[in-house]
Order: structure tokens, then sequence, then C-alpha cells
């Protein structure tokens, strides 16, 4: 009597969980906000110690990331690899639902033709590469 009462009560335990948990098929959908950088592009030359702007597209952006917050960050490629400056920001805590940021380009740049761009909201896009030169106003 004792193991028929347990076979039932497995039989039971199984059958709720079953009903309780069931598999899906569809696909999760995961609401990433990866916006394209649009400028700087290919050949763009920014001075330092000078005004630049860091344009984006927004048409992709869900209603649920309407008021995410960015972090672009300057960086170069060298060695197959993205170099990124995490510690000096150009720019924090503006909207990406804006689509731009200005900022002043640092005025203690070397020249380089392989800095980017990396803009940092649920994801990180970088630009293509451009190049910094200094403004010879600014050296010593």
């Amino acid at each position: 009597m004792h193991a028929a009462l347990f076979s039932f009560f497995v039989a039971v335990f199984f059958s709720v969980f079953a009903r309780a948990a069931p598999v899906t098929t569809q696909p999760v959908e995961l609401l990433v906000f990866s916006p394209t950088i649009t400028s700087p592009t290919a050949g763009i030359v920014w001075i330092t110690n000078t005004k630049a702007n860091v344009t984006w597209l927004t048409s992709n952006i869900p209603a649920e990331k309407q008021n995410t917050t960015g972090l672009l960050l300057l960086g170069y490629e060298a060695n197959d690899s993205e170099n990124l400056d995490i510690y000096h920001p150009l720019a924090s805590q503006f909207p990406l639902a804006q689509g731009w940021v200005e900022f002043t380009v640092p005025s203690n740049l070397t020249y380089k033709n392989n800095y980017i761009v990396v803009l940092f909201g649920d994801s990180g896009n970088a630009s293509p590469q451009f190049t910094i030169t200094p403004n010879n106003a600014t050296q010593s």
C-alpha cells in the first residue's frame, strides 16, 4: 500500500511540475540598443584643444531604452586591439536618444591616424579610424 501511495504522489508531482514549467521554443529577444556611429568617419581630422562632435543613429532605440545614458571613450587600434582610455572619458552621462555629444578634444594627445571612439550604452560600437593632430597654438 505504501508503494502504491508513493507512486501516486510521484506521478502527481511530475504531472504538476511538467505543467508548471512548459518548454518554449520561441527565441527570447534581448533589447540591446547598439547605435551605429555616423561621425567621425574615416579621413576626419580632429585638432587637440578644439570642440568636436560624435553622432550616431537613433532610429532603432527600443522604447525601454529611451532614457539610457552613454559613455564615450577615445582609443586607438594597434596590434588587432582597441586600446581605450577608460580613465579619461571624452563624455559621460549624456542621453543616447539625443544622437550626438559635443566635447573638447584633449590637449595632451599626440599625432595618430588610427584613433577611434567607442560609444557605450548597452554595448560598445567603435567608429572608423580617424586622425588627431596637435594644435600648434597649444604646443610650447
